[in-house]
């Protein structure tokens, strides 16, 4: 069993200690509203799971707010992961995915969006958010990889309309809550468009006031 930090999350494997390159996913719900929703389409899916095995990742690190069953879900994960070590994942014997999770941080995500992007033994990873504009624009100005899905349990319809605005332009992925194994798929085919050819919405323009420009612009509004 892996060793846990205070607030019962596992620390992260050490970067080039051996093993295939690391590799993160990082799913958040934000700090709003509780959205069980995702935990369960993601951590606690087994599909979702091992399609990111099957590319590549090493971990898998959730931020599942308070209030909600993410915690559970998160140590249900862990138990079925453990139980297939030792057998066969993704064609090798023993690699199975690290999962790590919390409730909440103080000090934001910083930490957790930059550990997706490539460098230092890392290959670029893919965050999975909630589609509120504050998380996306975070994730964005960082550089992640992002598929944002709307929380369908908000009384108003802005994540929707701002997920929709976003993809359309190039930035994200419009993750589906009952479908989100086929957006890692689409969201390692939106990685090499950027790689191979690099949009004006990428890059520097995306760095500065693209993003926040574009949702104040289209959305109207800024969470």
């Amino acid at each position: 069993m892996n060793s846990t930090d205070p607030d019962g999350s596992s620390p992260p494997r050490s970067e080039g200690a051996g093993g295939p390159p690391r590799r993160v996913c990082f799913v958040t719900v934000g700090a709003t509203a509780p959205f069980d929703a995702l935990i369960e389409a993601t951590c606690a899916n087994a599909a979702f799971r091992d399609v990111l095995r099957r590319h590549g990742f090493t971990e898998l690190v959730v931020q599942y707010g308070r209030g909600g069953r993410g915690a559970a879900l998160v140590e249900k994960a862990r138990q079925e992961e453990r139980r297939e070590e030792g057998g066969e994942v993704n064609g090798e014997a023993g690699q199975r995915l690290a999962i790590d999770g919390f409730a909440l941080k103080e000090d934001g995500l910083d930490q957790e969006l930059r550990s997706v992007k490539e460098g230092e033994g890392r290959r670029q990873g893919v965050v999975v958010s909630h589609a509120g504009s504050g998380t996306i624009l975070a994730a964005l100005r960082l550089g992640a990889t992002l598929i944002a899905v709307p929380n369908p349990a908000l009384l108003d319809d802005h994540q929707r309309q701002l997920a929709e605005v976003m993809a359309e332009q190039g930035y994200l992925i419009h993750g589906q809550i009952d479908n989100l194994p086929a957006a890692i798929l689409a969201a390692e085919e939106l990685r090499r468009r950027h790689t191979q050819w690099p949009p004006v919405n990428s890059g520097q323009h995306r760095r500065a006031n693209g993003v926040a420009g574009l949702i104040d612009e289209e959305v109207g509004w800024l969470d």
